[in-house]
């Protein structure tokens, strides 16, 4: 069953550069969806349309449907706020807030309106084990969330997004500035996490994108070039252009 469907989507900014050209996708429930390609090549700017985070860029023109759950997203009176808390969003570089590990986890949800001691425990233990972090911070939770390393703090982001209790999570190079054994660690959460979750990933590398994706997409400046099973489109693509990224030829 399709989680997401993307139908002739396309993306204009102010500037004339045209970031998304006629995209249609279906993207299934809990798996990885993986969208790779060179820079520039507009896989942000689709991201960011799942969560209509493009209402706050200078974007003069947006044509084509977005449905989750086979509900149409930019509909009149779609109540956006609702649907950044459906769906989550985790950055290259992990954005902490000035408060302390535990206060990271509890801040959103209390301006949620969730005050119970014990529902925000609970919340911060399980969101911290998803994100395979709670075993290394359970006897630091009042430091503040910027002594951790950057590794950590890049799952101290996506705990905070799972803390809101998401259904989608979107995830945009998480692992780019962070060292072998820490990518190591968030692409073990993933595996874990597509369990309950759908989650969509662009990849800092082909290499990693190859490692994870249950199904993939290449895009190539604002086209959708090919999509399949991540075993078949990175051992077999049907399109030359896909074959020479993969292989190093341009990018």
């Amino acid at each position: 069953m399709n989680k997401i469907t993307i139908e002739n989507l396309s993306l204009k900014y102010s500037d004339g550069t045209e970031s998304l050209q006629g995209i249609t996708l279906n993207i299934p429930a809990r798996q990885i969806f993986v969208v790779f390609g060179p820079a520039g090549g507009g896989k942000s700017s689709l991201l960011r349309t799942l969560n209509r985070l493009n209402d706050l860029a200078d974007v003069v023109h947006r044509a084509g449907t977005i449905r989750i759950d086979g509900i149409d997203i930019y509909q009149p009176g779609y109540d956006v706020i609702q649907l950044r808390r459906k769906v989550g969003m985790v950055f290259a570089r992990p954005v902490v807030l000035p408060l302390s590990i535990r206060e990271n986890l509890t801040y959103g949800l209390e301006v949620a309106g969730i005050k119970d001691p014990a529902r925000l425990e609970e919340a911060v233990e399980t969101s911290l084990t998803k994100a395979a972090l709670w075993d290394e911070v359970k006897d630091r939770l009042g430091d503040p969330g910027a002594t951790l390393s950057g590794g950590q703090q890049q799952r101290l982001c996506l705990a905070r997004v799972l803390a809101l209790e998401p259904e989608v999570i979107l995830l945009d190079e998480p692992t780019s500035g962070l060292d072998p054994i820490s990518t190591g660690k968030v692409e073990e959460s993933l595996q874990e996490l597509k369990k309950e979750y759908t989650i969509i990933l662009v990849p800092h590398s082909v290499q990693q994108a190859a490692r994870t994706a249950d199904l993939a997409a290449f895009l190539l400046q604002g086209e959708l070039i090919e999509t399949a099973r991540g075993e078949t489109l990175f051992s077999n693509p049907e399109e030359q252009r896909t074959q020479d990224y993969i292989q190093g030829r341009f990018g």
